[in-house]
């Protein structure tokens, strides 16, 4: 297994309050949450906001540290990393961020915006940036100009191609479309998923736009308040939900056809405090089919089907 996290944990000092240097509690972005990801294959995370799914994506870009369990890339956890393992992790790892406005430089040619992770290396890195430039649809001039000389969906490609430059193995997607106008997101999710079919890359994708998950995702996992509650292969999962935060998602979705009819399970309640969650299946305050075992017992991590994985008493 290429990327593989192992009962990762992010917990936060909630600052505000604090007294002699001391938090007045944690927040549990993330708790206890095992996934891996394959070579070639996309594995999409999705859940509304707040469910810890960027806090995953910054784990898995060593952008965070977990409070607790490990992240291992190709069997070797990264916490033992050396400066070398670093640098090359730091190249087949590469990131593609939600808002294209925000993440290039505006100060900067795209030619050096896309070579920036590069060592220095004369005309061998003009070529290189010509060509991936060439490679996600601008031409292999592009780069003398600026950003603010693109439009959304372009600086977007930009983005992208500063990820490819480096030759990577896996990118993480956060958010990669939900800035961009509606006519734009299918050409770079049609982009994005040519590059996949042409280089071999894996994807980690992070949204919560369901249609955009599900048109790229091979895997699916929910996320909700800081855990897993469903994983399992993409289409599977959108046919058939088992877990009933999965179904109560996926009712809010659109339809893949116009005359497709759905119905939609209104959830009650908020999102639970990340500080102090509640105590059993973190869902129970919300679902629609709580038990009395819901309150008080955390329900396990269960194989319901072949791949299929749900973290419910139903089960």
């Amino acid at each position: 297994m290429m990327l593989q996290g192992v009962g990762l944990q992010k917990h936060f000092p909630a600052t505000r309050g604090m007294t002699l240097g001391r938090a007045r509690g944690w927040i549990k972005a993330v708790d206890g949450v095992s996934v891996q990801v394959a070579e070639g294959e996309t594995l999409g995370i999705v859940g509304e906001s707040g469910s810890g799914k960027t806090t995953l994506a910054r784990i898995f870009l060593l952008l965070e540290r977990p409070t607790a369990g490990s992240l291992l890339f190709d069997g070797q956890p990264t916490a033992t990393f050396t400066r070398t393992d670093l640098a090359r992790y730091r190249r087949a790892v590469q990131a593609v961020f939600q808002d294209p406005y925000s993440s290039l430089d505006p100060r900067m040619r795209v030619e050096h915006i896309v070579a920036e992770p590069l060592p220095p290396d004369g005309g061998a890195v003009r070529e290189r940036v010509a060509e991936v430039l060439q490679q996600v649809g601008l031409r292999r001039d592009s780069g003398a100009l600026y950003p603010h000389e693109f439009s959304g969906g372009q600086r977007q490609r930009i983005a992208i191609a500063r990820a490819l430059v480096t030759s990577p193995r896996l990118i993480v997607l956060d958010e990669p479309v939900s800035a961009l106008d509606v006519s734009i997101r299918a050409q770079i999710l049609n982009l994005l998923k040519g590059l996949q079919e042409e280089l071999g890359l894996a994807y980690v994708m992070i949204s919560h736009d369901l249609a955009a998950a599900r048109f790229l995702a091979t895997r699916l996992a929910v996320m909700y308040a800081g855990r897993l509650v469903e994983t399992g292969e993409c289409d599977a999962v959108y046919t058939e939900p088992l877990h009933p935060y999965t179904q109560a998602l996926l009712s809010a979705a659109l339809p893949l056809h116009p005359s497709a009819r759905r119905q939609r399970i209104v959830l009650t309640g908020e999102v639970p405090n990340p500080m102090n969650p509640p105590a059993g299946c973190r869902f129970h305050p919300r679902c629609p089919r709580a038990m009395p075992q819901c309150r008080t017992a955390e329900p396990g991590w269960k194989e319901v089907r072949p791949g299929r994985f749900a973290a419910c008493h139903l089960y």
